[in-house]
Protein backbone atom coordinates (compact mmCIF):
# COMPACT_ATOMS: atom_id res chain seq x y z
CA UNK A 1 0.00 0.00 0.00
CA UNK A 2 3.10 2.51 0.82
CA UNK A 3 3.90 1.90 -2.71
CA UNK A 4 0.42 3.06 -4.15
CA UNK A 5 0.30 6.15 -2.14
CA UNK A 6 3.99 7.31 -2.81
CA UNK A 7 3.52 6.37 -6.66
CA UNK A 8 3.77 9.45 -9.00
CA UNK A 9 2.85 8.84 -12.97
CA UNK A 10 5.52 10.08 -14.97
CA UNK A 11 4.06 13.05 -17.69
CA UNK A 12 3.07 10.96 -20.51
CA UNK A 13 1.36 8.04 -17.90
CA UNK A 14 -0.86 11.13 -16.66
CA UNK A 15 -1.69 11.71 -20.27
CA UNK A 16 -2.62 8.11 -20.66
CA UNK A 17 -4.40 7.66 -17.91
CA UNK A 18 -6.26 11.00 -18.21
CA UNK A 19 -7.94 9.98 -21.50
CA UNK A 20 -9.07 6.50 -20.24
CA UNK A 21 -12.19 7.94 -19.31
CA UNK A 22 -13.01 10.23 -22.28
CA UNK A 23 -11.99 7.02 -24.58
CA UNK A 24 -14.40 5.01 -22.41
CA UNK A 25 -17.08 7.36 -22.68
CA UNK A 26 -17.01 7.97 -26.37
CA UNK A 27 -17.08 4.42 -26.60
CA UNK A 28 -19.82 3.71 -24.66
CA UNK A 29 -21.82 6.60 -26.46
CA UNK A 30 -21.02 4.89 -29.63
CA UNK A 31 -22.12 1.55 -28.15
CA UNK A 32 -25.30 2.98 -27.05
CA UNK A 33 -25.96 4.86 -30.33
CA UNK A 34 -25.62 2.25 -32.63
CA UNK A 35 -28.13 0.07 -30.92
CA UNK A 36 -30.98 3.13 -30.87
CA UNK A 37 -29.86 3.76 -34.70
CA UNK A 38 -30.50 -0.22 -35.12
CA UNK A 39 -33.82 0.06 -33.24
CA UNK A 40 -34.69 3.36 -35.24
CA UNK A 41 -33.03 4.90 -37.94
CA UNK A 42 -34.64 8.29 -37.20
CA UNK A 43 -33.93 8.17 -33.44
CA UNK A 44 -32.70 12.10 -32.19
CA UNK A 45 -31.42 11.49 -28.92
CA UNK A 46 -28.31 9.67 -29.28
CA UNK A 47 -27.23 10.69 -33.27
CA UNK A 48 -24.51 9.07 -34.86
CA UNK A 49 -21.01 11.24 -35.31
CA UNK A 50 -21.64 11.36 -38.92
CA UNK A 51 -24.51 12.91 -38.45
CA UNK A 52 -23.49 15.61 -35.85
CA UNK A 53 -20.85 16.54 -38.29
CA UNK A 54 -22.97 17.01 -40.70
CA UNK A 55 -24.48 19.74 -38.41
CA UNK A 56 -21.39 21.07 -37.90
CA UNK A 57 -20.75 21.79 -41.35
CA UNK A 58 -23.67 23.35 -41.65
CA UNK A 59 -23.61 25.60 -38.59
CA UNK A 60 -19.60 26.37 -38.54
CA UNK A 61 -18.89 26.48 -42.40
CA UNK A 62 -22.10 27.15 -44.02
CA UNK A 63 -23.46 31.00 -44.12
CA UNK A 64 -26.98 30.78 -42.93
CA UNK A 65 -29.86 31.36 -45.55
CA UNK A 66 -31.30 34.05 -43.57
CA UNK A 67 -28.57 36.24 -42.54
CA UNK A 68 -25.56 35.06 -43.86
CA UNK A 69 -23.43 34.36 -41.15
CA UNK A 70 -21.61 31.24 -40.10
CA UNK A 71 -24.00 31.05 -36.80
CA UNK A 72 -21.45 28.88 -34.92
CA UNK A 73 -18.58 31.33 -35.13
CA UNK A 74 -20.74 33.76 -34.33
CA UNK A 75 -22.34 32.38 -30.94
CA UNK A 76 -19.20 31.44 -29.93
CA UNK A 77 -17.99 34.91 -30.30
CA UNK A 78 -20.66 36.54 -28.60
CA UNK A 79 -20.40 33.83 -26.16
CA UNK A 80 -16.84 34.22 -25.12
CA UNK A 81 -16.82 38.03 -25.15
CA UNK A 82 -19.56 38.18 -22.79
CA UNK A 83 -17.92 35.52 -20.63
CA UNK A 84 -14.21 37.36 -20.80
CA UNK A 85 -16.07 40.61 -20.02
CA UNK A 86 -17.72 39.81 -17.00
CA UNK A 87 -14.72 37.76 -15.87
CA UNK A 88 -12.41 40.16 -16.25
CA UNK A 89 -14.31 42.82 -14.66
CA UNK A 90 -15.09 40.58 -11.73
CA UNK A 91 -11.28 39.87 -11.27
CA UNK A 92 -10.56 43.13 -11.31
CA UNK A 93 -13.13 44.02 -8.16
CA UNK A 94 -12.29 41.05 -6.64
CA UNK A 95 -8.43 41.94 -6.75
CA UNK A 96 -9.34 45.56 -5.70
CA UNK A 97 -12.04 44.73 -2.57
CA UNK A 98 -10.03 41.43 -1.79
CA UNK A 99 -6.75 43.32 -1.06
CA UNK A 100 -7.99 46.40 0.91
CA UNK A 101 -10.46 44.18 2.75
CA UNK A 102 -7.66 41.66 3.76
CA UNK A 103 -4.87 43.95 4.58
CA UNK A 104 -7.13 46.52 6.19
CA UNK A 105 -9.46 45.74 9.55
CA UNK A 106 -11.00 49.07 9.22
CA UNK A 107 -12.10 48.77 5.22
CA UNK A 108 -12.94 44.90 6.38
CA UNK A 109 -15.31 46.08 8.94
CA UNK A 110 -17.03 47.87 6.56
CA UNK A 111 -17.33 46.25 3.94
CA UNK A 112 -16.88 42.75 4.62
CA UNK A 113 -20.43 41.60 5.95
CA UNK A 114 -22.26 43.11 2.78
CA UNK A 115 -19.54 40.81 0.58
CA UNK A 116 -20.86 38.18 2.45
CA UNK A 117 -24.52 38.93 2.01
CA UNK A 118 -24.43 39.10 -1.55
CA UNK A 119 -22.65 35.92 -1.90
CA UNK A 120 -25.34 34.30 0.03
CA UNK A 121 -27.63 35.80 -2.73
CA UNK A 122 -28.53 33.35 -5.54
CA UNK A 123 -27.71 34.91 -8.91
CA UNK A 124 -30.21 33.15 -11.27
CA UNK A 125 -32.68 34.61 -8.46
CA UNK A 126 -31.92 38.10 -9.31
CA UNK A 127 -31.72 38.07 -13.21
CA UNK A 128 -35.64 38.78 -13.62
CA UNK A 129 -34.53 42.00 -11.80
CA UNK A 130 -31.33 43.24 -13.71
CA UNK A 131 -33.65 42.14 -17.08
CA UNK A 132 -36.17 44.78 -15.81
CA UNK A 133 -32.97 46.94 -14.49
CA UNK A 134 -30.23 46.93 -17.35
CA UNK A 135 -32.62 45.70 -19.87
CA UNK A 136 -32.66 42.86 -21.92
CA UNK A 137 -28.99 43.54 -24.05
CA UNK A 138 -25.57 42.71 -22.79
CA UNK A 139 -25.29 44.55 -19.94
CA UNK A 140 -27.64 42.46 -17.95
CA UNK A 141 -25.50 39.18 -19.11
CA UNK A 142 -22.39 40.71 -18.09
CA UNK A 143 -23.62 41.84 -15.11
CA UNK A 144 -25.27 38.62 -13.77
CA UNK A 145 -21.73 37.16 -14.51
CA UNK A 146 -19.96 40.02 -12.19
CA UNK A 147 -22.73 39.30 -9.34
CA UNK A 148 -22.39 35.69 -9.27
CA UNK A 149 -18.56 35.09 -9.03
CA UNK A 150 -17.48 38.39 -7.76
CA UNK A 151 -17.58 38.05 -4.04
CA UNK A 152 -16.94 34.45 -3.94
CA UNK A 153 -13.25 35.50 -5.60
CA UNK A 154 -12.88 38.89 -3.48
CA UNK A 155 -13.65 36.11 -0.10
CA UNK A 156 -10.67 33.84 -1.41
CA UNK A 157 -8.41 36.40 -1.92
CA UNK A 158 -9.31 38.03 1.43
CA UNK A 159 -8.61 35.10 3.33
CA UNK A 160 -5.37 34.59 1.20
CA UNK A 161 -4.19 38.34 2.67
CA UNK A 162 -4.86 37.19 5.99
CA UNK A 163 -3.10 34.15 5.84
CA UNK A 164 0.09 35.91 4.90
CA UNK A 165 2.61 35.52 8.34
CA UNK A 166 2.42 38.87 10.06
CA UNK A 167 6.23 39.16 9.99
CA UNK A 168 6.50 40.45 7.06
CA UNK A 169 4.17 42.77 7.38
CA UNK A 170 5.98 43.99 10.99
CA UNK A 171 9.52 43.61 8.59
CA UNK A 172 8.50 46.02 5.83
CA UNK A 173 7.85 48.49 8.21
CA UNK A 174 10.85 48.37 10.28
CA UNK A 175 12.16 48.84 6.82
CA UNK A 176 10.22 52.31 6.67
CA UNK A 177 7.07 51.14 4.47
CA UNK A 178 4.17 53.13 4.51
CA UNK A 179 0.75 51.63 3.90
CA UNK A 180 0.75 52.01 0.84
CA UNK A 181 4.22 49.98 -0.10
CA UNK A 182 2.99 47.43 1.91
CA UNK A 183 0.17 46.93 0.14
CA UNK A 184 1.84 47.69 -3.37
CA UNK A 185 4.84 45.85 -2.48
CA UNK A 186 4.47 42.56 0.08
CA UNK A 187 0.59 41.86 -0.52
CA UNK A 188 0.02 42.61 -4.21
CA UNK A 189 2.61 39.86 -5.79
CA UNK A 190 1.51 36.96 -3.44
CA UNK A 191 -2.35 37.90 -4.41
CA UNK A 192 -1.51 37.91 -7.81
CA UNK A 193 -1.18 34.10 -8.44
CA UNK A 194 -4.09 33.53 -5.98
CA UNK A 195 -6.42 35.41 -8.20
CA UNK A 196 -5.90 33.60 -11.23
CA UNK A 197 -6.21 30.44 -9.61
CA UNK A 198 -9.24 31.91 -8.06
CA UNK A 199 -10.78 32.95 -11.52
CA UNK A 200 -10.19 29.51 -12.97
CA UNK A 201 -11.90 28.12 -10.32
CA UNK A 202 -14.91 30.34 -11.09
CA UNK A 203 -15.02 29.94 -14.39
CA UNK A 204 -17.64 26.94 -14.42
CA UNK A 205 -20.11 29.18 -12.59
CA UNK A 206 -19.25 31.90 -15.20
CA UNK A 207 -20.32 30.09 -18.07
CA UNK A 208 -23.10 28.85 -15.80
CA UNK A 209 -24.56 32.18 -14.93
CA UNK A 210 -24.03 32.55 -19.17
CA UNK A 211 -25.54 29.93 -20.25
CA UNK A 212 -28.45 30.70 -18.55
CA UNK A 213 -28.69 34.34 -19.47
CA UNK A 214 -28.50 33.68 -22.47
CA UNK A 215 -31.06 30.89 -22.79
CA UNK A 216 -34.04 33.59 -21.68
CA UNK A 217 -32.73 36.92 -23.59
CA UNK A 218 -30.68 36.95 -26.50
CA UNK A 219 -30.50 36.31 -30.22
CA UNK A 220 -26.71 35.05 -30.65
CA UNK A 221 -24.41 32.68 -28.23
CA UNK A 222 -23.88 29.34 -27.30
CA UNK A 223 -26.58 28.96 -24.88
CA UNK A 224 -28.82 30.38 -27.16
CA UNK A 225 -28.58 28.05 -29.78
CA UNK A 226 -28.44 25.31 -27.33
CA UNK A 227 -32.06 25.92 -26.10
CA UNK A 228 -33.11 26.82 -29.56
CA UNK A 229 -32.09 23.70 -31.15
CA UNK A 230 -34.15 21.95 -27.79
CA UNK A 231 -37.36 22.86 -29.66
CA UNK A 232 -36.32 20.64 -32.29
CA UNK A 233 -34.72 18.06 -30.45
CA UNK A 234 -31.70 18.65 -32.32
CA UNK A 235 -29.26 16.67 -30.26
CA UNK A 236 -26.93 16.40 -33.39
CA UNK A 237 -26.46 20.26 -32.96
CA UNK A 238 -26.93 20.25 -29.07
CA UNK A 239 -24.04 17.53 -28.16
CA UNK A 240 -21.20 19.60 -30.66
CA UNK A 241 -22.15 22.88 -28.95
CA UNK A 242 -22.01 20.97 -25.70
CA UNK A 243 -18.42 19.59 -26.37
CA UNK A 244 -17.74 23.22 -27.88
CA UNK A 245 -18.28 24.80 -24.65
CA UNK A 246 -16.57 22.27 -22.75
CA UNK A 247 -13.44 23.05 -24.73
CA UNK A 248 -13.24 26.55 -25.01
CA UNK A 249 -13.68 26.26 -20.86
CA UNK A 250 -10.70 23.65 -20.82
CA UNK A 251 -8.86 26.27 -23.13
CA UNK A 252 -8.95 29.06 -20.77
CA UNK A 253 -8.39 27.02 -17.78
CA UNK A 254 -5.34 25.82 -19.06
CA UNK A 255 -4.20 29.17 -20.60
CA UNK A 256 -4.68 30.93 -17.17
CA UNK A 257 -2.73 27.77 -15.57
CA UNK A 258 -0.18 28.01 -17.77
CA UNK A 259 0.10 32.39 -17.44
CA UNK A 260 0.25 31.39 -14.09
CA UNK A 261 3.44 28.88 -13.77
CA UNK A 262 4.90 31.46 -16.46
CA UNK A 263 4.89 34.69 -14.52
CA UNK A 264 5.01 33.47 -11.10
CA UNK A 265 7.29 29.88 -10.63
CA UNK A 266 7.51 30.43 -6.58
CA UNK A 267 4.04 30.23 -6.19
CA UNK A 268 4.20 26.78 -7.13
CA UNK A 269 7.27 26.01 -5.68
CA UNK A 270 5.99 26.11 -1.98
Amino acid sequence: MRKIINYHPQPMTRVLMGALPLVALIFFYLVSSDARLAANSYDKLLPGFDAMWAAIDRMAFTPSPRTGEYLFWTDSAASLLRLLTGVGLSAFLALVFGLFCGALPVVRSVLSPLITLIALIPPLAILPILFITFGLGEVSKVVLIVIGITPFIVRDLQLQVQAIPHEQMVKAQTLGGHSAQILWRVVLPQLLPRLIDAVRLSLCSAWLFLIAAEAIAATEGLGYRIFLMRRYMAMDVILPYVAWITLLAFTLDLLLRVVNRRCFPWYYAK
